[in-house]
């Protein structure tokens, strides 16, 4: 990283977002040091501007925050830091120092179209997901319908963990699919949101 720590007096603020549902958690100070430990520990920790020292968020409650990546911005002083919680991260209990509820993890979804679309263009023998592709879109799309069919019958139990299990398997192959026709994700969406904004 490049890291302009001069430009601040030796601080840049530091933006800290989950990692896997993108909500901001909240924001400190790093400076050198801090940057350091939190690289080598894989814990987020800053420099306490009250206390004037290194702070490692979670040392005293155990909500650590761990570490996922850090880049810095276009101007070199301010970092992104992306990790996962453990716990509440504001000291007021509430998931985020901005008050805002922290439950999705949706934001997996991605971290797993990026696996699937590895798996296609560094095939594995030892990858399902690759086996997959090897086989051709119609192998795909027969296990796209099957799951779906799957899903339908778990839907008349009750269920919940076998449900759900189905639910995965089926948005699983789904993805594998979109990959699989070399679609995004990101186009359906589109669909939807115009076929929202055409119904408002």
């Amino acid at each position: 990283m490049n890291i302009d720590f001069d430009k601040m007096d030796g601080l840049v603020p530091a933006i800290v977002q989950d990692a896997l549902s993108g909500k901001i958690l909240m924001q400190g100070y790093m400076n050198e040091e801090a940057l350091v430990k939190t690289q080598e520990t894989g814990k987020v920790t800053f420099f306490s501007r009250s206390k004037n020292r290194l702070w490692t968020k979670g040392e005293t409650s155990g909500n650590f925050m761990e570490l996922v990546s850090m880049t810095e911005d276009c101007d070199g002083d301010a970092i992104l830091v992306k990790a996962n919680p453990v716990g509440p991260v504001c000291h007021t209990g509430a998931d985020t120092c901005f008050a805002e509820v922290n439950s999705s993890k949706t934001g997996f979804i991605d971290q797993l179209r990026a696996i699937i679309k590895d798996r296609k263009n560094n095939p594995s023998d030892q990858s399902y997901t690759a086996s997959l592709f090897a086989k051709g879109i119609n192998k795909v799309a027969q296990k796209v319908g099957e799951e779906a069919v799957e899903i339908v019958i778990e839907a008349k139990d009750d269920n919940k963990e076998l449900f759900l299990g189905e639910a995965a398997d089926l948005l699983y192959h789904y993805l594998v699919l979109l990959e699989a026709k070399g679609y995004e994700l990101d186009e359906v969406m589109e669909v939807l949101i115009d076929r929202h904004t055409k119904k408002s």
